[in-house]
């Protein structure tokens, strides 16, 4: 391992980068693919455009046995094993080429619903958690497709509150199975699925994981569900009366279900943040070939501003995204190793490796379903009329978008748990908040340092990310201090405090890697990259100074309210720039290729 590689684990903790500079060189990027990994992306991408595109219209309409095929066929290339170890038929490939997989098939519209259902929420667990035989049983099977799976946590009174579940679990008289009776919904896979991961408490309390599998006796689904998006997807309620489930199915310890659920929302959300960037990716191609053939006042419609404009906004939050993604994926994998290497098995390394940066993919969450929205809300617009028929993919793309920003815990859920999850890992010690808070407070209080400055590559960029980031500290400090008492009742304030952090870490990790690129490529090949994060941070300065204002004005009055305010506005202050003529230089590149690449 090179010296570089040991510095960047050894510093690596979730929640650290707000605190310390990262470096570029640390730093994994996209251009970083190996030539595997390159192959895997084609492969999901060739898969999609020959199975999955030309068969949109059916799989929407749930025509019987075509989803379930089209698993088989995904697991047939290898495509639903990725991570999972060659022990049990899996291709034991790490965190990046997963997160690739993931990504490659996420503009796949409802498949692709049902694909990360089944690798993700559907084996998981089992491979996690399971026993030596519960994992020798079903995950070869789930690995090749030949069994799909399932995911039953959701009840129709509890939404959010996963632990509020009603459905309960009580072993029999004779010891040998646990009888559940109770009711879950929204149930992805759930129509054709063979093995599900279900939650029930044990004699009322104890939230418990069991492995159910289709056609046990007390068993039954419900019809479909009629949903605005998604309409392929296969989404059913699942009933228990009486359902008779073998001891030897349970899932991990009783009572320590909430480990189980908890574990895998963590790595969920990154493959979430995956699939969505890929949906993003699409719908910019589909909305950039649009635009290049739709003529009005006699002249393709990409050669006006407006479009030019709509068009570089999509590229720039999908590029930043991407930038995140793979940042974070790498950190993942990065502790993965770290873990193995001091022995942990390897079930508990990538779930230690997943719980360390929990916060960055909650974050990864918010931003990737937000950035998927407002690729396809811009798409619609471009196609004007046109992107209100469903005979144009884009209205397909426009519908099936909404649901991400609800399902693996929703967008407020998600910048809440940001929050917490900080402030948690500072009062445990695991990383310290209070000492460089404190001295953006001192800082306030002296004489702003007018002199020399970096005039290195990207200084200016460089300066205010870490400008950016004692914004955060003062808001989130000053917050703590003001309300620790009652900060759980003050959700607007926590969200202020986590968009902040959520654009924080996306426009370092887009700068890290356009240094990165500009390093090994030379500047003068990186002007469309330059562009994006230079615009993207200019635009980011806005938004983070807007969220600490309002956080500030919910607390603070006075003088102290003042001095605040002075601070939020020095901390996100950037020099002027031309954000419409840097546009257009993006959107020129885009329309002259015709796409990015996917």
């Amino acid at each position: 391992m090179s010296n570089n590689a040991q510095a960047t684990n050894t510093a690596l903790k979730g929640g650290q980068w707000l605190i310390s500079e990262s470096q570029a060189a640390d730093t994994f990027t996209p251009e970083d693919f190996n030539e595997e990994q390159k192959m895997v992306k084609e492969m999901c991408a060739g898969f999609l455009d020959t199975e999955v595109m030309p068969i949109v219209d059916r799989i929407d309409k749930l025509e019987p046995g075509l989803m379930p095929s089209l698993v088989e066929k995904a697991g047939e290339q290898g495509l639903l094993g990725t991570s999972i170890p060659e022990e049990y038929g899996g291709l034991g490939k790490d965190s990046i080429t997963a997160t690739l997989v993931n990504e490659g098939l996420g503009g796949g519209f409802s498949f692709s619903v049902a694909v990360s259902a089944h690798t993700g929420i559907g084996t998981l667990p089992i491979l996690y958690f399971g026993t030596p035989e519960q994992k020798a049983k079903y995950i070869p099977k789930l690995a090749s497709g030949e069994w799909k799976g399932s995911y039953g946590l959701t009840e129709p009174n509890s939404g959010s509150d996963a632990l509020g579940a009603k459905t309960t679990a009580k072993l029999s008289d004779d010891g040998k199975y646990y009888i559940l009776n109770g009711q879950k919904c929204w149930i992805t896979n759930g129509g054709f699925a063979d093995v599900y991961t279900v939650f029930a408490k044990v004699d009322g309390d104890k939230f418990t994981g069991f492995i159910v599998e289709r056609g046990m006796e007390g068993f039954t689904q419900g019809p479909e569900e009629h949903k605005m998006g998604i309409k392929g997807s296969s989404t059913v309620q699942l009933y228990f009366q009486d359902c008779k489930v073998p001891v030897e199915n349970v899932l991990g310890e009783v009572g320590r279900g909430h480990i189980i659920a908890f574990n895998i929302l963590n790595i969920g959300r990154l493959k979430l943040c995956a699939a969505a960037l890929g949906g993003a990716k699409r719908s910019l191609n589909t909305s950039i070939a649009y635009a290049k053939t739709r003529e009005q006042f006699k002249q393709p419609i990409a050669n006006f501003g407006a479009i030019k404009n709509k068009l570089a906004e999509m590229a720039i939050r999908t590029w930043v995204c991407e930038a995140g993604l793979y940042r974070t994926a790498k950190w993942i994998d990065e502790k993965e190793h770290a873990l193995l290497a001091e022995g942990k098995p390897f079930n508990e390394a990538l779930l230690g490796a997943a719980e360390e940066f929990a916060i960055e993919c909650a974050m990864l969450k918010v931003y990737g379903s937000e950035v998927l929205d407002f690729v396809v809300d811009e798409g619609v617009q471009i196609h004007g009329g046109n992107g209100y028929s469903d005979e144009y993919m884009i209205s397909r793309a426009y519908r099936d978008s909404r649901i991400n920003r609800i399902y693996e815990g929703t967008n407020e859920i998600n910048r809440l748990l940001t929050v917490d999850m900080v402030l948690k890992r500072a009062m445990k010690g695991k990383i310290d908040l209070m000492t460089p808070a404190m001295n953006v407070m001192k800082e306030l209080m002296s004489i702003p340092d007018f002199g020399a400055t970096d005039d290195g590559l990207f200084a200016a960029e460089k300066k205010a990310i870490a400008q950016f980031k004692k914004a955060i500290l003062l808001t989130a400090g000053a917050t703590v201090q003001k309300l620790m008492a009652k900060i759980d009742q003050e959700q607007e304030i926590l969200m202020n405090v986590a968009d902040m952090a959520i654009e924080t870490y996306h426009a370092e990790s887009a700068l890290l890697r356009l240094i990165k690129m500009v390093e090994q490529r030379g500047e003068a090949v990186c002007q469309y990259e330059t562009d994006i994060v230079r615009t993207y941070i200019y635009d980011a300065a806005d938004s983070i100074g807007k969220h600490g204002k309002d956080a500030i004005n919910s607390f603070a009055e006075g003088d102290e309210q003042r001095m605040m305010l002075l601070g939020i506005k020095r901390f996100t202050k950037v020099a002027p720039f031309n954000t419409k003529e840097a546009k257009r230089r993006i959107a020129a590149k885009l329309i002259d290729e015709g796409h990015i690449p996917l």
